[in-house]
């Protein structure tokens, strides 16, 4: 839902701070029932899951981008960056993230930065367990210049109504965690942030953001032991499923066919086995990706179609992804404890 913020007019200050209010209330509602997400789950680990954290054997660094509904007039638009390391002295992962979420005709923005932390538990030869934490520190508001009030054509399109003081841009913390059970062809894991349910009020009220929990699983299926090139074929099938708050849920699942450094990947988005008011299937769309993976870079994008009720004049959504590994200074020391890493989109020697 886009959010417009219209020219208030009202016979008094007091009338105006009334709208102001009910505005805020309603945006309050909208925009934050659930989070900005992505397409591409796993190509933003550390977002999806803090057990994420330092699973591959190289240092990362993420970057992610979201532009949801471009044909509509302020689009949602949504970064995120990650760096993970993992340090085998400690069998632990740790990593930074910072996310940046804009939306609606005032700017209403959140940034958030945060801190992760995942430990390593061998179960086995072919079984790792990486319980993870996130602890972040995040702001939220709105650009108050973007808002027009009644006298804003008294005083040359500055308003002096003493409601906009009453807008706030607060802090807060917030905390997460998450689980990731894998071996070389399967995984499995569970996320819950906003334990904490942080307040995000701008008025000074009471405006928690619920929990958000996310299950994944998926396998990894060798369709032959290569081609005549010796590139790896194979299938990378995988859900999510996301719940936050008493009135939001979501399923996503597909299959990525891979042929080394290529992949190509079609999923769907919404929720099949439920009906709307109007005893019609609830659907979101349908989300087509294409990704090349070489020796340290990874680059993804992928395009949502949308097939709700907006069908086509949303404009869908396009993602891009790009992941930069590099060798860490602990890969020596590893190779005599070496862990299992997560089964991975691509194939490279170092990893099995």
């Amino acid at each position: 839902m886009i959010i417009y913020f219209k020219t208030l007019f009202a016979e008094s200050n007091n009338m105006k701070t009334i709208y102001l209010s009910l505005s805020f209330i309603l945006i309050t509602c909208a925009a934050f029932a659930q989070d900005p997400q992505f397409s591409q789950y796993y190509q933003a680990p550390l977002y999806l899951n803090p057990g994420f954290t330092g699973i591959t054997p190289r240092q990362r660094f993420v970057l992610n981008h979201r532009l949801q509904w471009p044909s509509l007039p302020q689009a949602f638009s949504t970064y995120a960056a990650s760096y993970d390391i993992f340090i085998n002295q400690i069998r632990s992962g740790i990593g930074f993230m910072i996310t940046s979420d804009r939306m609606g005709s005032a700017n209403w923005r959140s940034t958030t930065v945060s801190a992760l932390y995942s430990y390593k538990i061998k179960l086995n030869d072919q079984i790792v367990f990486s319980p993870g934490l996130s602890f972040g520190y995040g702001t939220n508001g709105i650009d108050r210049s973007k808002l027009r009030m009644g006298d804003d054509l008294e005083y040359n399109g500055t308003s002096l109504d003493p409601a906009l003081n009453q807008i706030q841009r607060p802090s807060y913390f917030d905390f997460g965690s998450g689980f990731l059970l894998y071996s070389k062809k399967l995984w499995f894991g569970a996320s819950f942030m906003h334990m904490n349910r942080p307040n995000l009020s701008v008025l000074g009220e009471e405006s928690r953001l619920p929990i958000k929990t996310a299950i994944h699983a998926g396998m990894r299926l060798e369709l032959n032991q290569g081609l005549r090139s010796g590139r790896a074929a194979y299938l990378t099938p995988s859900f999510i499923y996301r719940m936050q708050g008493s009135s939001f849920s979501q399923l996503d699942l597909g299959v990525n066919f891979h042929i080394d450094p290529v992949s190509v990947g079609v999923w769907y988005r919404g929720k099949p086995f439920s009906k709307d008011i109007a005893n019609s299937i609830e659907q979101d769309a349908l989300i087509l990706f294409t990704g090349l993976y070489l020796k340290r870079i990874t680059v993804g994008y992928s395009y949502d179609f949308t097939i709700s009720q907006l069908e086509t004049s949303s404009g869908g959504a396009h993602e891009f992804s790009l992941t930069y590994e590099l060798p860490s200074r602990n890969d020596k020391t590893r190779k005599k404890n070496k862990l299992i890493p997560c089964p991975a989109f691509y194939s490279k020697p170092d990893f099995w």
